[in-house]
């Protein structure tokens, strides 16, 4: 695949006329035959106006001048050549004032939509290069950090970030501008703010709220938050795509998914939902049988539901499953539960409703 370097190299700015117009057209992927008519030059001389950018530039290959067009605005994602410059500052500003119209998903198999049309965006290694920019809203990652991020220790033989970040700007824009949705910064490369909507950031406001709901001593909005937090999961986060990052960060989001619905769960029973929450929380133990803050949740819940056999029952199965998977004896908190509920210590199971609470769902 053809290469291209991107430290520190010359900017267009070396070029003179001429060959700024033929490094544009290049940047629009014409051939030198249709270069040398749209700018009445022989074709020869389209030939030799690319050779001496090439020098000028430091690149090696016409690939790489495509790259350079898109990447110091000569060329606009798949709208051709820009007759004018548009600073960086007046894109990002343009992109906050038409709102958000590009929405990434990330809580499940990577998707990006514009004005709600599902969009292409290539093969697993491009969107893994997409899915690290939208995990790192707002924040420049350099070529380095998305070589680390998508490819790990087994570097790509040929400079394909570039080219890849080339074709998720084309297919990423701003409303109907021709401006991506994501800036070619002097150190890499950024969603531009404002402009898209991720959904993982989208989670992260709603757990914001619901610990704001908790501490107003709201607990119904704070189950209303964390519903809509997790109707945001469309299963496994980042499905199928390689590299370090998205390893990481589909364990991450997979215990925060758990997290999430640990904390709902908690907050139901707390306002006597419990036919609700002893289903999900069964669903959720089975999913998860070495978890043990959940299999203690489920057995208070029995218990207050005068299921005592039940929860007792839950004990053994995340013992064995202890014991088989691991190795390890329940934990103090687990048997502690065990315990309590041997005794009946209903004040030690925090089982009292609180004043006014029905216990009915």
């Amino acid at each position: 695949m053809p290469t291209t370097v991107t430290t520190d190299r010359p900017t267009a700015t070396v070029l003179g006329h001429q060959e700024l117009k033929v490094l544009s057209a290049v940047g629009c992927g014409l051939r030198d035959d249709e270069i040398a008519a749209a700018l009445a030059l022989p074709e020869v001389s389209v030939a030799e106006h690319l050779a001496r950018i090439l020098v000028k530039l430091g690149l090696r290959d016409r690939a790489a001048a495509i790259v350079h067009a898109f990447d110091c605005g000569l060329v606009a994602p798949g709208r051709g050549p820009r007759t004018r410059s548009v600073s960086p500052v007046a894109r990002t500003a343009a992109g906050r004032a038409a709102g958000p119209k590009v929405r990434i998903s990330v809580l499940g198999p990577l998707q990006a939509w514009q004005d709600g049309q599902p969009l292409n965006l290539g093969h697993l290694r491009q969107q893994a290069v997409l899915a690290a920019l939208a995990l790192c809203a707002g924040r420049t990652l350099s070529q380095q950090e998305l070589l680390d991020d998508v490819w790990g220790m087994e570097s790509p033989v040929a400079n394909v970030v570039p080219v890849y970040i080339y074709r998720l700007r084309k297919t990423l824009r701003i409303g109907s501008s021709p401006d991506s949705v994501i800036e070619h910064a002097r150190h890499g490369y950024r969603l531009v703010p404002g402009a898209v909507d991720v959904d993982a950031a989208r989670m992260e406001e709603l757990v914001t709220g619901m610990g704001t709901a908790d501490r107003a001593g709201e607990p119904t909005e704070a189950v209303r938050l964390c519903a809509q937090a997790l109707e945001l999961f469309r299963g496994e986060p980042l499905a199928g795509l390689p590299g370090p990052l998205a390893e990481l960060e589909r364990l991450r989001l997979t215990e925060r998914r758990i997290a999430i619905l640990q904390r709902k769960l908690e907050w139901q029973l707390r306002l006597g939902q419990d036919s609700e929450a002893i289903a999900e929380l069964f669903a959720l133990s089975a999913a998860n049988p070495l978890n043990e803050p959940v299999a203690a949740m489920l057995m208070r819940a029995l218990y207050r539901n005068g299921r005592q056999a039940d929860a007792l029952t839950v004990f053994g199965r995340a013992r064995r499953s202890l014991a088989d998977e691991l190795g390890v004896s329940p934990s103090r908190m687990l048997r502690r539960t065990h315990e309590m509920i041997l005794r009946g210590d209903e004040a030690g199971l925090a089982l009292t409703p609180p004043a006014g609470r029905s216990t009915c769902p």
